[in-house]
């Protein structure tokens, strides 16, 4: 529905909530703890509603409530998927159009690995009825079956909370069961130093195993995860073929990426949206 001066969509109250709950996780995580007051101060929203998104975030074990506040949660390393598809929204479409027009045309089989970057990339090549993807990816794998016109084939494995991934020797044997074309990797960091990046060690391997089958791989990341490296490795970028980033990544380090001989594609990306992550 639009609204009607300006013939703009509104946001839902989702993903307004979902923004919210991310801001105050920021806040956490540079502060070390947050007060209701720095909430309602700092967001602008009522008391009610900052107690309400502590006790959720509480519940997902994402901080740790104190009297009137929140204090940052013991080995908290990311965000759950939910919340992640908040950020950097527009470089993500930007990044997934640039990758979907690099996929070779006629039948073709993809892997698509978690994350908020390669459902964007899933969204662009839904309509295409001449692929196969192969996925480990709940939300991925939902995704393409709404729209009928990819043929999905889904892992085996155990659920990841986090990420909703399915992960472990299962999901490991169904990638090396499969020959795969193009692997599309998202990732929590990409580094000349480290390759391309992840913060669970079990998500990694069998990630690894996505790659192993693949004739290419090409990572999708937005600027914020461009010399950013996480706990385990998923790829070196003797692995990587490609990587399709937006303007925000850091230009050095884009140029040590391109020295390691991984072709880079920086999406364009509208005025005023990098920054802003929007």
């Amino acid at each position: 529905m639009t609204s009607g001066a300006g013939g703009t969509r509104p946001r839902s109250a989702s993903t307004q909530r979902a923004r919210r709950l991310t801001a105050i996780l920021d806040l956490v995580a540079r502060q070390g703890s947050v007060s209701l007051a720095d909430l309602t101060e700092g967001l602008g929203i009522s008391p009610a509603t900052a107690r309400r998104d502590l006790t959720e975030l509480a519940d997902s074990r994402l901080v740790t409530r104190t009297h009137g506040g929140a204090t940052a949660a013991a080995g908290r390393t990311e965000l759950p998927v939910m919340l992640r598809g908040t950020q950097f929204a527009d470089a993500k479409r930007m990044i997934a159009r640039a990758m979907a027009v690099r996929v070779e045309t006629g039948r073709h089989v993809v892997a698509l690995s978690g994350g908020t970057t390669t459902a964007e990339v899933a969204r662009e090549l839904a309509w295409r009825q001449d692929l196969t993807v192969v996925t480990n990816a709940l939300p991925i794998a939902l995704l393409l079956s709404e729209r009928g016109r990819v043929r999905v084939v889904m892992t085996g494995g155990f659920l990841r909370p986090e990420s909703l991934e399915l992960v472990g020797a299962l999901a490991e044997n169904t990638f090396s069961a499969v020959n795969v074309g193009t692997a599309i990797l998202g990732a929590d960091g990409v580094s000349a130093s480290a390759g391309v990046t992840t913060h669970d060690d079990t998500e990694a391997r069998t990630n690894r195993a996505m790659v192993a089958a693949a004739q290419r791989t090409v990572v999708v990341a937005d600027g914020s995860k461009v010399g950013r490296v996480a706990l385990a490795q998923m790829a070196g970028l003797d692995q990587v073929a490609a990587l399709v980033t937006d303007p925000s990544a850091d230009p050095e380090e884009l140029d040590r990426i391109r020295a390691a001989g991984v072709e880079v594609v920086v999406a364009p990306v509208r005025q005023g949206c990098v920054d802003a992550g929007c």
